[in-house]
């Protein structure tokens, strides 16, 4: 219960902290602690602590400026330690993750008086797998010259990388570098990093002779040890798909935070998404049953393991000619009479597939899942093997293996998990899967990539997280679509009544900022008009450009016109594409430093998680309302349900939606009290259309300029 106690100690927090900053209170982070304390201060919770209360999830949208993070940290803090409970605090991005651990947490802990331990969590993906760099550079030693086969000349290293994975290993050893991504002194594209990473299916945990200096398990000795973990919505996702407590604390025994929580669902969805590349499965089959010869021969002859192995031919050829089955099938619904792609991608209307299609993924399904259970059981009798269990069959070879059968296991369950979804009928009146298929390039020629993702996640975040989770704070500058929580709760799978506060930004809007709508003549319906269009206005409109972020809809929009500028504008731009995110924002800063001009180009990454304060950003120009792409198929699915239940899907889920990311976008002018600058909007349809008040209106209550 929110006892009068634990009220006295949040105020109190919340005086010494302003006092010791010489801060203000401001409004609307009282009512974002008040609004919080409420909420998780009343839950009910037996004498075990084992919650029995219903609202103990709230909802909390804060205008930029609020102070969300002050005001969150100070009210869960107190009532996270006073219900005996971990505090999970979880964000969409590493900076905000970065925040909380270098300023954020350690300014409560010295100005609050609320001292606090706390460490950032994070997948066994962003950690250095010493084993298997060990052994990868045992391999390419004993491969030499005699790679004979496609997979091993794959395998098969050049001498930069080579050098490189020595180097990082020589760092590791020497004490210099702690094995995490992170911290590495120069940044690694992925294609690099992945070969020294490691997963749940390949990791043997305690059985691993480099487990004491295992980078992940040091790091997560230490959550046991802390109040408050940093996560991400990935790595929360990641551990409720593994049964939750997995990787982060229980959810029982958890109150989360999610900032950046309009991110929630969309990551949710990721997680259940599957793919299958028919072409590629086929063929990797004949590499897997390669390393399964290899296998056994380097484990000695072990009867149990040659039976488990020689299982696996039959599977093998049978799902050999089913992929083969596929692939025909795929070739004949997808090619037209001259044998050439009708399309590059393939959307099933309301993700059902016809019953050829459904039937032979069931064939397939069946036959992978069968294919998975032997290869656990090889990996189950590594396992043994590892702990000394079977002597007969080599500890160091097991050891040699078992990462390797992890991943084979993990590329069977890829093949089952997508047939499977291809099998499957959708539950009636629940929310569909999209079903599609892309073609694709391969090593081979033209291949098909079969891919399914649900449109909803409401039902997995009811089942796994909000179901079991002590508390929750959901929390994000953007939440609200047209100035309503409907469309997040939904899509969240929230009950209607849940808490939920809008908190206004305490900006001037109206004095430091104006919204002009120019008068332009094309409408975005017809693009290559309105793409002349735009670049004529930006060919004139940059050349007194000082610091502004141009934010486009489409790659071939933003490319089109950067090609239709004139060179001395071309040279003040960085465009997404020709350097990452973090580098752009870098060169753009130091350019403005210089008393240069500087232009960005960006896509919808761009439109959020972008802060550039005072001088650094004067003006953002959107080249278009920010409506979903027509032909994304899971935007597409989604809409077809709408439309099936009776529902208008442009005005119930894309206008909502477009909303909420043209709110974002105009959301990167104003990062400071004192900033000042323009918003322009090179997209008529919002006095011209009947849902453009809406969106107006959703907007901060800048000074309008529509002509």
């Amino acid at each position: 219960m929110l006892t009068e106690a634990l009220k006295h100690e949040i105020q109190q927090a919340y005086r010494d902290f302003l006092a010791a900053k010489s801060l203000k209170p401001r409004q609307g982070q009282r009512l974002m602690i008040a609004h919080i304390a409420r909420v998780l201060g009343n839950i009910e919770a037996d004498a075990s602590g084992v919650r029995q209360s219903g609202m103990h999830v709230c909802l909390v949208e804060a205008g930029t400026g609020t102070g969300k993070t002050l005001a969150y940290l100070l009210a869960t803090l107190p009532l996270s330690r006073a219900a005996g409970k971990k505090l999970i605090l979880s964000t969409a991005t590493v900076a905000l993750q970065e925040q909380l651990v270098m300023k954020d947490l350690p300014d409560i802990a010295r100005h609050a008086q609320l001292p606090v331990k706390f460490s950032l969590a994070k997948g066994r993906g962003r950690y250095l797998c010493i084993t298997k760099a060990e052994r990868m550079l045992d391999s390419q030693a004993s491969m030499g010259q005699m790679a004979l086969y496609e997979d091993e000349l794959a395998e098969k290293l050049d001498d930069a990388s080579l050098e490189l994975y020595r180097d990082l290993l020589n760092e590791f050893a020497a004490g210099r570098w702690d094995g995490d991504r992170d911290n590495l002194r120069r940044e690694l594209e992925d294609s690099l990093w992945q070969p020294l990473t490691s997963d749940h299916l390949q990791c043997s945990n305690r059985r691993c002779a480099n487990f004491s200096a295992c980078p992940f398990y040091r790091a997560r000795e230490s959550l046991d040890q802390v109040d408050v973990v940093i996560a991400n919505h990935d790595l929360v996702m990641a551990d409720l798909a593994l049964g939750g407590g997995a990787i982060l604390p229980d959810p029982v025994d958890s109150i989360y935070v999610f900032d950046e929580g309009h991110h929630l669902a969309a990551k949710a969805i990721g997680h259940f998404a599957y793919s299958m590349r028919v072409g590629s499965s086929n063929r990797w089959l004949s590499t897997a049953s390669r390393q399964l010869e290899r296998m056994r021969g380097e484990c000695g002859d072990h009867s149990v393991l040659n039976t488990y192995v020689a299982q696996l031919d039959a599977p093998f050829a049978e799902l050999h000619q089913c992929l083969e089955g596929l692939q025909r099938t795929l070739r004949t619904m997808l090619h037209g009479a001259d044998g050439t792609p009708v399309s590059d991608r393939f959307r099933f209307p309301g993700g059902q597939l016809p019953e050829t299609l459904r039937i032979e993924s069931g064939d397939i399904a069946m036959i992978a899942d069968k294919a998975s259970q032997k290869f656990e059981q090889i990996v189950d009798l590594l396992k043994e093997a590892m702990d000394g269990g079977i002597p007969e069959l080599d500890k160091a070879a097991a050891e040699r293996w078992y990462p390797q059968m992890g991943m084979l296991l993990s590329r069977m369950q890829a093949i089952h998990w997508l047939a499977r979804s291809y099998r499957e009928v959708d539950t009636q009146g629940a929310s569909p899967t999209a079903r599609w298929i892309n073609v694709v390039e391969g090593n081979d020629g033209l291949d098909y990539e079969c891919r399914s993702s649900p449109v909803s996640a409401a039902g997995t975040l009811s089942e796994h997280l909000w179901d079991h989770c002590y508390g929750a704070v959901v929390t994000s500058a953007t939440l609200t679509a047209l100035g309503q929580f409907d469309r997040v709760l939904v899509d969240l799978g929230l009950a209607p009544e849940t808490p939920c506060e809008r908190l206004q930004s305490p900006f001037d809007h109206q004095r430091s900022a104006e919204l002009w709508v120019p008068p332009m003549q094309a409408d975005p319906s017809d693009p290559d008009a309105h793409t002349r269009e735009v670049a004529e206005f930006l060919g004139q409109r940059l050349l007194s450009a000082k610091a502004t972020l141009v934010l486009f809809s489409s790659w071939r929009q933003m490319r089109t016109v950067l090609e239709e500028l004139d060179e001395s504008i071309k040279n003040t731009v960085l465009s997404q594409g020709q350097y990452s995110k973090n580098e752009i924002l870098q060169q753009h800063r130091g350019a403005v430093d210089r008393g240069e001009p500087s232009v960005i180009f960006g896509l919808a990454s761009f439109a959020e998680g972008v802060d550039l304060p005072g001088g650094y950003l004067t003006e953002v120009i959107i080249a278009k309302l920010p409506f979903s792409v027509p032909d994304d198929p899971v935007d597409a699915t989604m809409a077809e349900w709408i439309e099936q239940r009776g529902g208008n899907a442009f005005i119930d889920w894309s206008v909502p939606m477009a909303s909420m990311r043209l709110t974002q976008a105009v959301g990167r002018l104003l990062r400071t009290e004192q900033d000042r600058g323009t918003v322009i909007l090179l997209d008529r349809r919002v006095v011209t259309r009947r849902y453009g008040r809406q969106l107006l209106d959703a907007l901060p209550p800048f000074r309008r300029k529509l002509n």
